[in-house]
């Protein structure tokens, strides 16, 4: 499923993160930057030890923001590394800090003049952030992000089984419409 905003194309497909042909894509990490499971370990696993390496020496990411590595041995020359936040019923901020996430690999890929990326379900894994309130916040904030930035040309939501790729393709067609 894909939309048009602006010049950008935003789609969603099932599948594999750690096969896209993207420029660049995008790990929901952990503050310490250390190998974890879900997204990050499959990433880590993939693309091998360089990206772990360039990771130490960078050392911390706060919630909400998002730093970049080398893609090591994945198709993408780059990983953004952001940190979602843990779902705590969300009254602590979390709505706030998950669109941050988003924005600021969105930031991040504009300052580094990558032009396609691929993102994850940021914090639906382990961290436990609804899937559909969470897809209604990233989707809505790429959307909103590629309205004024013109030199993304696509993003790409690779989803991880037909409940959450679901959940995301709702969200989408309601955006779509609206």
């Amino acid at each position: 499923m894909k939309i048009k905003v602006g010049q950008a194309i935003l789609e969603l497909v099932e599948g594999d993160i750690t096969r896209q042909d993207t420029e660049a894509i995008v790990n929901a990490a952990n503050e310490q930057l250390r190998v974890g499971g879900g997204v990050d370990g499959a990433i880590n696993r993939a693309g091998g030890p360089k990206i772990q390496e360039e990771a130490r020496k960078i050392g911390h990411c706060p919630t909400g923001r998002a730093v970049l590595t080398t893609g090591g041995n994945l198709m993408a020359k780059y990983v953004i590394h952001t940190v979602g936040p843990i779902y705590r019923g969300g009254t602590s901020g979390e709505p706030e800090l998950l669109a941050s996430a988003y924005r600021e690999s969105l930031k991040l890929a504009s300052a580094k003049g990558i032009k396609s990326l691929a993102f994850p379900s940021v914090s639906t894994g382990v961290y436990g952030y609804p899937v559909a309130d969470a897809a209604r916040i990233a989707l809505g904030t790429v959307k909103e992000y590629l309205a004024q930035h013109p030199e993304i040309e696509l993003v790409r939501f690779v989803l991880f089984g037909k409940p959450t790729y679901d959940a995301y393709a709702q969200v989408l067609d309601e955006l779509s419409r609206g």
